[in-house]
This record gives structure tokens, sequence and C-alpha cells, in this order.
């Protein structure tokens, strides 16, 4: 009889039988070819353009292009005023994500449904949009204009507030994203030491959500970066002023393909960048 202190012993009934071997979820075992071929059919369908925009570039003319003042008119506009799009929808953005997580009231479906309709909603429709909000004659432009002689479309300001428009939607939806998986008895902790619900916030909430919101801060700098449609109907497309490098390439496009091709690229390396600072949350496997 053996004891139950020798070896194997207690180790349960044996079987001949061979231990199953996992097979993880990016093993090529048993690909369907009915999914490989459009799987790589998409995959071609979205890097062929980029790769043609790469080929096609006029390399040696390239510095000639990029030096011309058009060029750094419109990408230091860009930068500006998508930075400045980032601050107010950070000032704005942030708590009215915190509101949708951690608050209850009425409707709360429905005015996430609106925050999240500008992702939905065409660009151009949004400029339209804004230039009844706030044009001269608009709901509210008149006032500003009558009152304090504030006119904003076809301003620096109006390209400011039409990529802040289009942008803030992605990220409130971040950040309240990482509201929703932030653990809420951490404020609640420091609400039983005393701590005011702002300053729960400020000192608990805030530096835990933080990559949530440097996140959702990236992608809509992203967004405000690329905005054409609303910032051409609300601001224009005057050189100097309202001219981003959306506006810029499809003007030279018309006149210069070289150019547009340029501008293209230097777009294409921001978006790049902007994948590379991402690559922590988007770009790696879990």
């Amino acid at each position: 009889m053996t004891s139950l202190h020798e070896p194997g012993a207690a180790a349960g009934p044996r079987t001949d039988r061979p231990p199953r071997r996992r097979v993880g979820a990016g093993g090529r075992r048993g690909v369907p070819l009915p999914l490989l071929l459009p799987g790589l059919l998409a995959l071609a369908f979205l890097l062929v353009p980029l790769v043609a925009l790469i080929i096609r570039a006029p390399w040696r003319s390239l510095p000639d292009q990029l030096s011309s003042t058009e060029v750094w008119q419109a990408l230091q506009l860009s930068l500006v005023s998508a930075t400045a799009a980032t601050a107010v929808s950070l000032v704005l953005g942030v708590p009215l994500a915190w509101l949708l997580a951690r608050t209850d009231f009425p409707g709360r479906g429905f005015v996430r449904a609106l925050v999240t309709l500008p992702l939905v909603l065409p660009p151009v429709v949004g400029g339209v949009a804004l230039l009844l909000a706030l044009g001269r004659n608009g709901v509210i432009g008149k006032w500003l204009d009558a009152w304090f002689g504030i006119t904003l479309p076809f301003t620096t300001t109006g390209v400011v507030i039409a990529e802040a428009f289009v942008a803030m939607p992605f990220l409130v939806i971040s950040v309240e994203g990482t509201l929703r998986a932030a653990d809420p008895r951490y404020e609640e902790a420091a609400a039983t030491l005393g701590a005011s619900r702002f300053t729960a916030f400020r000192r608990v909430t805030l530096p835990l959500i933080a990559p949530g919101v440097a996140a959702g801060a990236v992608l809509a700098w992203a967004r405000a970066l690329g905005e054409f449609g609303a910032t051409i109907t609300f601001a224009g497309n005057f050189p100097g002023r309202t001219q981003t490098m959306p506006l810029a390439v499809y003007l030279a496009l018309q006149n210069d393909p070289d150019a547009a091709i340029s501008l293209s690229l230097v777009l294409l390396a921001v978006s790049i960048a902007v994948l590379a600072g991402l690559r922590d949350r988007w770009m790696t496997g879990t």
C-alpha cells in the first residue's frame, strides 16, 4: 500500500490521455480562408493609399515646398489652434466627463448621446450649426456682437471654436471611460476624512485618471489638427488667419499637387507620432 507521503500518491488517478495544447488567440493554426482573404484585402485597402502617398512624394523638392511662408503660416496656425482647442476641451470636457460618470440626473443617457453627436455629425453640418449659433446673426452671436463687439466667424478664434467642437467628444469619452473604471471608494475615503468633493477629485481622482486624460487630450489634439469641414464653414480659408494645414492641402491640390503631397506628408508624420504616443494604450496586445 502506498503511503500518502510518497511522491505521486496525492496526484490523483493517472490517465493516458495527452495534455491539451492551448492555442493562443494570435495563433495561426486553423485560420479559415474566407476570413484570411478579406482581412488581407482590408489591410491593403488601408495601407496602399498611404504607401502611394510616400512613393509619389516629391522628395527632391520637399525642402523647398515646406520652406515657403504659406506652409509655415498654415503649420504654425494649425499647431497653435489645435493646442488651444485641446486646452478648451480639457477645461470643459473633464468636468463634463466627471458629471456623466459620477452623478445621476434625469436624462443622463440623452445628454451622453448629445455629447457624442459631433463624432457622427458631418463636420460641414457642425460648421453650419456654429454659424447659426455664434454668427453675427446667430442665436448667441448677435448678442456677443451687440453687447461686447465680439465677432467669432472667420477669425482665428473661430478656428479654435470649430476644432474644439469636433474634438472635445473624443476627450470626454476617453475620460468618462477611465472614470468608470476607477474605483470610487478612494473618493469616498477622502470624503470621510473631511475632503470636499472637488478636493477629492483634484487630489485623488485626477491623479488616478491622468493616463486616460492624457490619451483623450492626444486624441482631441490630433482630431483638431486634422479638422477641415467645420473650420472652412465657420472660419473660412484666409491665409495667415484661418488657413490651417488641411485647408492648405485642399487649396494646393487645385493648383500645385506636389505642394499638396508635401503638406499631406507633414500631417501623416504627425498622425504617426500620435499613434506612437498611444502605443501603450492601443498598439500593444493583451
